[in-house]
């Protein structure tokens, strides 16, 4: 299926590892011009060598006024940007009993303000691209399951990822006179390098592994980050021009399937 990305400056904060840099994989296959922004110079490094086509920006979103800052790095290096992924963030455990005020706060910077601060920031090279007229700008907000389930012990994360999701659903309404959209990827327990990480540090891995993938319904697997990548370069498509405010779940059925199942 043609996608017409050839050309289009994506914009992907996250962009290094994981569903980021599978995403940029997938754009660069494409023919669209990803622009990555992370924290971690050697993964950015990494990245620029395997896709030379490829723009990075080392940025600390947390930062004050660095959202802004990478923004105007991303226009300077690419010329534009026609879209925006918000995808940077980590499940801290934060959580209720044993957090604090002072972590769950954290846990807002690192996993949600940056999500407003980097579109709003965007916003007026979003217009500018609308302005156009050949080309339908969008954000796409990564956010998680764990904003529909709760997880326990993640109240920091389970907060941010549900506001991102309501926040997408506004964006939605108030971009509407500018003819973009917004939508949100909500995956479940997708095979990410952090992830890997997280499973290995347990005391036994493979039973740990065995008993997430029961409880997926669609081939006892979990979804690779290549899947994600997928959706995301659809939904930023004009294949999908008339999809906005979503929640668009790619997960095997984990959160809507029935619990017998598995």
């Amino acid at each position: 299926m043609e996608l017409g990305l050839g050309g289009r400056v994506v914009l992907i904060t996250g962009g290094a590892s994981g569903i980021g840099a599978a995403i940029a994989r997938e754009l660069v296959a494409e023919g669209a011009r990803p622009v990555l922004v992370d924290r971690n110079a050697a993964a950015l490094a990494a990245m620029q060598a395997a896709l030379p086509s490829v723009r990075t920006v080392q940025a600390e979103l947390r930062a004050p006024g660095a959202c802004a800052d990478a923004v105007a790095q991303a226009l300077a290096a690419a010329g534009a940007i026609d879209a925006v992924i918000n995808n940077a963030g980590v499940n801290d455990c934060v959580g209720l009993e044993h957090g604090t005020p002072a972590l769950f706060r954290d846990s807002m910077d690192i996993n949600l303000h940056h999500y407003y601060d980097t579109a709003h920031a965007a916003l007026p090279a979003l217009k500018l691209s609308a302005a156009s007229g050949d080309w339908q700008p969008s954000i796409l907000n990564v956010s998680s399951k764990v904003a529909m389930t709760g997880q326990g012990g993640t109240s920091g994360y389970a907060a941010a990822k549900g506001a991102i999701l309501a926040l997408t659903r506004d964006w939605a309404v108030e971009l509407l006179p500018y003819n973009m959209r917004v939508n949100a990827l909500v995956p479940a327990e997708v095979m990410t390098p952090l992830y890997r990480s997280w499973l290995d540090s347990l005391p036994d891995p493979a039973a740990r592994e065995a008993r997430i993938t029961t409880s997926i319904p669609l081939g006892k697997r979990m979804t690779t980050p290549a899947e994600i990548a997928a959706m995301a370069c659809f939904l930023l498509s004009a294949r999908a021009s008339h999809i906005t405010g979503q929640h668009v779940h790619v997960d095997g059925g984990y959160v809507h399937l029935d619990r017998t199942l598995t």
